[in-house]
Formats: C-alpha cells, structure tokens, sequence
C-alpha cells in the first residue's frame, strides 16, 4: 500500500483507523521511544497529531501535512481525528496516563486541566527562539493559551457563536431572516411559525423550528452573559446562581414539550459533529454552533443554510471571540522542535494558509486571514464575513480560560439535562443538582 493511499484510508475511517495504522506502521517500520513517537531508521524523525472535526477539515489538514513534510524531508506526521466527544474522552485518557500525541488540537476547556497538570509542553522558548512565529497573532487572543503565566497552547483560529439556520424553511414559514440584535423572542416565533408547518423529517420524525439548546453548555453561557452574568467568577467559583439554571432550562424544556424544539430521542444523539445534530439530520431549521463547524452543514442541507448572531438580551449580545480550537505539544515528546515546527508552518506558512481556509475559523495570522479571506467562497467566505461583522457589531472580551473541572462539568451539563428531557427531573431539581455538583469539583 502506498503511503498516500493510507493517508485517504485514515482520512475516512477517523481516529480508530488512524490509531491502527498507526501502530501497524510503528510495528513494521521504527523502533519505539515511547509516548507515541519514533524515529525511524536513517535518523527520521515521527510524530502525531491528532484533532477533532468532520471529513473537510480531515482532509484539508492532511493535505496541509504533506506538504508539511515535503518541506521537511526528515519528518514524518502521522494523523488522526474524531468527532469532539470521542475525541475529548479519548484526550483524557491519553493524558491520564502520560501518552499525549506530540502535536494535539486542545479546547478552550483544556488548557487549565492539562497545563495544570504538566500534560502540555511550555512553548515559551520556542516563541522566543522564533522557532514558533506569532509576531502576527493577536496577542489578546494569544493570551487564551497561557496558564499561570506560560504559554502552553496558541490558538488555531478566532470564532464566535451563532444559529445556522435554513433560510428556505425560512420563507416557507413566512419568517424575516435572522440579522445583528435580532432577540430571543425573535428565536422562539421563528421556532414557533417553522414548527407549525407540520413538516416531518426523515423516518416520519416531527421536523421542529429549533433545536433543543439545553444540552449545550456554550448556549447557556451566551444566554447568560447576554443577561449580564457569567460562566464563571473565578477558577474555584461559578459565576451563576441554580435559579439563573433552572430559568434556562425551564426555558428550553418549555419549548419542547410544546414541538418547538426538537424531541428528546432526536436531541440525545447530538455528538459534537453537525451530522449528528437534528438539524443535519434533517429535523430541525436551527442549530446553536461555532462558526467553524457551520461549514458542515452546507455539504449536508444545501445553499440555503446559513448563520446568524446569537440573539440578544435587551439589545446586549452574549456572544463573544474566542479560540475556535488551540494546539499544544505533549509535554512528553521526544521530538519538540520538530513538534513547534509543525505549529509554525500550518500558523504562518501562506500556502498552508490557502489549504486550510477557514476551516478553523478566521485563521489566527491576521496577514494569512486577509490575504486568503480576498479568495473565499461559498459558505467560507460566510464565516469569513461572519466574523468581520461580529467584530463591527461589538463583542465582550473573552472570558478567563475555564477552571480545570470544566472539562467534567461540561458532559455533566449535558448528562443533568438529558434526564429533563426524557421528564426523569424537573428543571429545578436539575438545576440544583448540577449546581451543587459544580461546586464540589470546583473546591
């Protein structure tokens, strides 16, 4: 098998088949030095990268890869990725036992967890070395990847939240597209007058305006800082009280069992990846998501879908930029330098800029950013523009990097959540629940 025909393997099979391969080749071809990595005979050097994301992004950042070792003769990459929850429990697990790859894609939500636990690698002397460039970047978005002063992630690209949504179903339902300061009473009769349209979805499933947003932790947090409040008031205490929750959910379960929003058996098999979402699967009009992801959606649902602005809280917007994603090495590698190369050349190589476009979002050269979004199309010149517009509407700075028990209390979130939506609790016995779960593993 040649090697450009394993790279189209894995890139279809995900992160199983790419682990696999992975030690099938590590198997026949190098001898182990441990946490993943190799060096080859003849002195070559291997290393790992993994992410989280659908087919497109896979394929971009592979293609991005080859060239990437075709510039660097001596080193070899081997991929993989996943979709985000699997992914993210797999991270986990690799880090717990002190295999984290070499380079890997971080969320917003690891940075404290594994920086805190010597899981990532200090990429301080490489960015003074200039080994890793970001003289480009900017630095308050740099800062999203530092921890007690250190720098241990730089961030793979700027995004901000927002509905995709189909505008054909749109003007089916006789309702005005989405724009800039469009409310959460706008939300719902547009969830309402969609909803109404007695629509059914593939199996004979009740195609719904909105997806239900209770299970999103991201989702609540725009809600609340829309209202003035916030996620977290420190990386030991929450920023919210259980009524500011149990108001939320009562909100949202309010809206399913009214067939506005999608149906439990529907919601519950939301996995991170937009084609497992309602609305990729064609049951719902609306899905809260990143920019990034909404990329997906097109290939799936056609020209018509679209993104919008989170809606707003008495004219006040609760989204925000952040990181889309970041990438840090593994504090174990054997192989940092040719680890902090990889960073700069997908960060800062143009040609490498104009494989990966906006996959990642905006990505996080401003140079690299202008000079490809000129060529942009499509739904990437919409995410493009989307952040442009974000910009000019006016956001908040981003929050502090989450506490290290975030990571828990996210799938906790959805977890807590899911028992509303199949009518096991109320909202309000959710709401304590999870509050008081919060703050125990915030202590």
């Amino acid at each position: 098998m040649t090697r450009p025909s394993i790279r189209r393997s894995r890139g279809r099979l995900g992160a199983a088949a790419g682990t696999v391969l992975a030690l099938l080749l590590a198997g026949l071809t190098s001898c182990s030095s441990g946490n993943g990595q190799s060096t080859e005979a003849g002195g070559k050097v291997t290393l790992t990268f993994t992410w989280w994301g659908n087919e497109d992004r896979a394929q971009r950042t592979n293609e991005a890869v080859d060239l990437f070792e075709k510039r660097h003769p001596g080193v070899t990459v081997r991929t993989s990725f996943a979709g985000y929850e699997a992914y993210v429990q797999k991270l986990a697990t690799q880090a717990a036992g002190g295999d984290l790859p070499d380079v890997a894609q971080l969320d917003y939500r690891q940075i404290s967890q594994y920086a805190g636990s010597d899981t990532l690698l200090n990429l301080g002397p490489y960015i003074r070395s200039r080994t890793l460039r970001t003289a480009d970047f900017d630095k308050g978005l740099t800062r999203t990847g530092a921890y007690e002063g250190r720098q241990y992630a730089l961030p793979m690209g700027r995004g901000s939240t927002g509905f995709a949504y189909d505008s054909a179903v749109f003007r089916k339902a006789g309702v005005a597209m989405p724009r800039a300061g469009w409310t959460w009473d706008d939300w719902v009769e547009a969830g309402k007058k969609v909803s109404a349209l007695g629509m059914k979805g593939p199996g004979g499933h009740a195609y719904t305006g909105l997806t239900d947003i209770g299970v999103n932790e991201d989702a609540f947090e725009n809600w609340l800082r829309g209202k003035g409040k916030k996620l977290y008031a420190s990386q030991h205490r929450l920023g919210f009280t259980a009524d500011d929750l149990a108001g939320f959910w009562t909100f949202t379960d309010n809206l399913r069992r009214r067939g506005i929003a999608s149906q439990a058996k529907d919601t519950a098999q939301i996995s991170g990846a937009v084609e497992d979402s309602p609305m990729g699967r064609g049951l719902a009009a609306t899905d809260f998501n990143w920019d990034g992801p909404f990329l997906g959606y097109p290939p799936l649902l056609g020209e018509n879908v679209h993104f919008a602005p989170v809606p707003t809280t008495d004219g006040r917007a609760g989204q925000y930029f952040k990181p889309t994603m970041l990438v840090g090495v593994g504090a174990a590698t054997h192989h940092p330098k040719e680890a902090a190369e990889l960073i700069d050349f997908l960060f800062n190589d143009p040609d490498a800029g104009t494989i990966l476009g906006v996959t990642r979002s905006t990505p996080p050269n401003q140079k690299i950013a202008a000079a490809i979004g000129k060529g942009l199309t499509g739904a990437e010149k919409e995410v493009y523009d989307y952040g442009r517009k974000t910009a000019a509407y006016g956001t908040e700075a981003p929050p502090m990097a989450p506490p290290r028990g975030d990571v828990v209390l996210q799938v906790s979130f959805t977890r807590t959540y899911q028992r509303v939506m199949y009518e096991m609790q109320s909202p309000r016995q959710a709401a304590d629940e999870f509050v008081a779960e919060a703050k125990r593993e915030l202590r």
